[in-house]
């Protein structure tokens, strides 16, 4: 079973943000106080920036899920990759209720 952990400021010990040397696109590094750094591409970032923007100033979206899916290249912009992180058509209350869920099976980080 995947281990299930809740991150909390107290659990973050330094975050990183930046474009390496040579590349275009933004990284986003977090060093937790256990030792595990969870590195983040820009486009993972910007997809839970828009979920969560959404989440935040709708005023009936309540929660909603993102899933990965594979679009050819007339599907989707110029520039963008393969994979992208699209929002599904799941409720309001599917989604809280799965959220629930894996808060309840989790833990704190240590």
């Amino acid at each position: 079973m995947n281990k299930i952990c809740t991150i909390r400021n107290e659990d973050v010990n330094k975050i990183l943000v930046g474009v390496q040397k040579g590349h275009k696109h933004l990284r986003i590094s977090i060093k937790l106080k256990n030792e595990l750094v969870l590195i983040f591409q820009e486009a993972t970032v910007a997809n839970i920036l828009r979920v969560y923007t959404t989440v935040k100033r709708h005023a009936s979206i309540r929660a909603q899920e993102l899933e990965k899916r594979k679009l050819m290249a007339d599907l989707r912009k110029d520039g963008y990759a393969v994979h992208q992180l699209l929002e599904t058509p799941k409720k309001n209350e599917e989604v809280e209720r799965e959220l629930k869920e894996l808060l309840e099976m989790g833990e704190l980080s240590n």
